[in-house]
């Protein structure tokens, strides 16, 4: 039968035959993880708890890329614990100062054709590769180094057909802004993105990494672009070509949906704020005065984003009312800026420069002033994403960001460059330096490296099972599209608490709604309510494990997003959506709600609950497998991953 990219990837990977139906449960064997510091430490402290001497993989890697800005003990204790925990365990450990993991693991470590499983929402990024890369929780990757298949519910494949090329100006930046314009943050839940077409031709790997990595900002469960000719050169210029493996679409294959975008149509476009599908374009939008300017991040990180800023603000400088500030990805790429000239020119210009690390993405330092605008080539712009409450964040291209840095205001290239077509002429490196002497091996044997373990690093909490009849409060009535940035926010205080949940859990909704955290305490056991999209945004899974560890039981939402569905399972919350999304508008904060026969309605996955205080009952539906249910009445995946183990599976 003829097959798409994704069909012959969830193919190759699958533990027993299945059919590709959209919905079924498949079980894929996991080639390659990758974790990062501010959410690995809980992953591997549930590792450690599994007494295996070794991960079970083919690869990986532990990545210390997100928070290197060392306010006090916590974070450097964190890195530590990494470095001897991945040496103990057969874990390669990417060292601070190496770059940040999404850009690493393309560049370095990813290979066509293999599975890679990775703690971070933008993990789709190596999707650029012609790999199947999604981005799970914490507790999932520990399953997986475990030995245990993914367990993943057949996506839609969406075909993504890109016809002409980009004009000069114009980014690979602006096909995903477009896509979100097109569909919104909702549009990719339960769906693949497969990109074919003439376009894709026209598109280096970094462009395509550019576009695969915000697909997660569509709720995507990855994208995916054809391991071509493009593939092997850019594989080939980091000095490993033998890790190509040619991965096409079959021709006549048929996809579950199909759109088109046209390249030669697309302008400069901006998300502004707060949320990456509030799209407008560049001109259209409002000219306010920006603070702050921030090139880099996973998303728009290589060489030639780069260069492109640079080409834009040569013989410019500036505005004096602007900051502006370069995140190079990696010490590979800074390097090759250096050898070109390119660093000296940004620094004439008047840019700052912040380690190689994702850092301001994730509000971990360069955060805006009060009330301020800060133009970012990231992927995310929720409301106190920066580490500002109260700042204005806008997605853009590195072009629009550079020229923006130069007028003081949201502009496009055109209006700072007489000629653009020098922009059309930048190309990705034919060969790259290499030095890959920041990834750290690990030990040999591991039975004789000791885990060094800092104060702040506090014991993973542990749910229990459910009871069979649960009566408690409402602690919060929460909106649509409420992220984890909401549940727990980004920031250099706040990461550097995330090996310690007892302290980070003071914090919970601590933005959205500050009163959240005294009232979960007060009522000991709750329920959270939320619309639709709950759980958007980052993979953070202390989102959840903070929501657990503070008493809450059941989430009721319209619908869900699919990693922090997943997070609130693998740590005993129930997630329930509304069979009737109306019942959302009957509910109030602190009203009490009662479940009877709590432990076989999860296996009918149909609950019916009584608002005691509104007298009135409603249901709710469990839309997961039998054995996510398994999962729920265990109290937890790291509880049930420990029966599997003890007898044997």
């Amino acid at each position: 039968m003829k097959q798409n990219m994704a069909q012959k990837l969830i193919t190759s990977h699958l533990c027993r035959p299945a059919d590709l139906i959209i919905g079924q449960e498949l079980l894929l064997k996991v080639d390659q993880t990758l974790t990062h510091d501010i959410n690995a430490v809980m992953t591997y402290l549930a590792f450690e708890s599994l007494d295996l001497p070794r991960v079970r993989t083919k690869l990986s890697v532990s990545y210390i890329d997100h928070n290197l800005l060392q306010i006090d003990n916590k974070t450097p204790d964190d890195h530590i614990y990494l470095q001897s925990v991945a040496k103990k365990f057969g874990v390669y450990l990417s060292k601070a100062g190496n770059g940040i993991c999404h850009t690493i693991h393309y560049t370095r470590l990813g290979k066509p054709g293999e599975f890679l499983l990775g703690g971070d929402s933008h993990t789709p990024s190596c999707g650029a590769l012609g790999m199947l890369a999604i981005g799970v929780g914490g507790m999932d990757i520990t399953t997986a180094m475990a030995g245990f298949p993914f367990r993943l519910e057949m996506p839609a494949i969406v075909k993504v057909n890109l016809e002409g090329n980009l004009n000069p100006g114009v980014s690979a930046k602006d096909v995903i802004l477009e896509m979100l314009r097109r569909l919104t943050v909702k549009g990719g839940i339960g769906k693949i993105f497969e990109f074919t077409g003439d376009g894709v031709k026209t598109l280096s790997v970094p462009e395509r990494v550019t576009i695969a990595n915000m697909s997660a900002e569509l709720g995507a469960t990855t994208a995916i672009f054809p391991a071509d000719e493009t593939v092997r050169e850019f594989l080939k210029a980091q000095k490993r070509e033998t890790d190509y493996k040619e991965i096409l679409p079959d021709s006549g294959c048929k996809y579950d949906e199909e759109i088109t975008i046209d390249l030669r149509a697309l302008v400069p476009l901006v998300a502004c704020p707060h949320l990456p599908d509030n799209v407008k374009t560049v001109r259209e939008a409002e000219k306010k005065p920006v603070q702050q300017v921030f090139i880099g991040s996973c998303t728009n990180g290589s060489y030639s984003d780069f260069k492109k800023a640079a080409l834009v603000l040569r013989e410019e400088k500036v505005d004096e009312n602007v900051s502006l500030v370069f995140g190079i990805t990696s010490r590979q790429i800074y390097l090759k800026l250096l050898e070109d000239g390119y660093i000296s020119e940004l620094l004439n210009a008047g840019a700052r420069f912040t380690e190689f690390a994702c850092g301001p993405c994730c509000g971990i330092g360069i955060a805006p002033p009060s009330k301020g605008i800060s133009v970012r080539t990231c992927n995310r712009n929720f409301k106190g994403r920066s580490g500002t409450s109260d700042a204005e964040l806008y997605l853009v291209s590195p072009e629009v960001a550079a020229a923006t840095a130069i007028k003081g205001t949201l502009a496009t290239p055109d209006e700072v460059m007489g000629d653009l077509s020098v922009l059309a002429y930048v190309h990705e490196p034919n060969e790259y330096p290499v030095n890959d002497n920041l990834l750290i091996p690990f030990a040999k044997d591991g039975s004789e490296v000791e885990i060094t373990r800092g104060p702040n690093i506090k014991p993973l909490p542990v749910n229990t099972p459910p009871s069979n009849n649960l009566t408690c409060k409402v602690s919060l009535k929460a909106g649509d599209n409420v992220s984890t940035d909401d549940i727990t926010p980004a920031s250099a205080e706040f990461s550097s608490m995330r090996s310690n949940i007892p302290a980070l859990a003071e914090f919970a909704f601590n933005r959205y709604a500050p009163d959240f955290v005294s009232r979960a305490k007060a009522y000991g056991q709750s329920i959270i309510v939320g619309g639709v999209n709950y759980g958007q945004g980052s993979s953070r899974e202390h989102a959840a494990i903070t929501c657990m560890f503070l008493g809450v039981k059941m989430v009721i939402a319209k619908s869900f997003a699919r990693i922090h569905k997943s997070n609130l399972i693998n740590h005993g919350v129930i997630p329930t959506v509304f069979e009737d999304p109306s019942d959302y508008d009957f509910i109030d904060q602190e009203d009490e709600l009662n479940i009877e026969n709590l432990l076989q309605q999860i296996k009918n996955k149909k609950i019916t609950i009584n608002n005691l205080t509104k007298r009135r009952n409603f249901a709710v539906n469990l839309d997961i497998s039998d054995y996510y249910v398994d999962i729920l009445l265990h109290g937890g995946l790291l509880l049930f991953i420990k029966a599997q183990l003890r007898e044997g599976e």
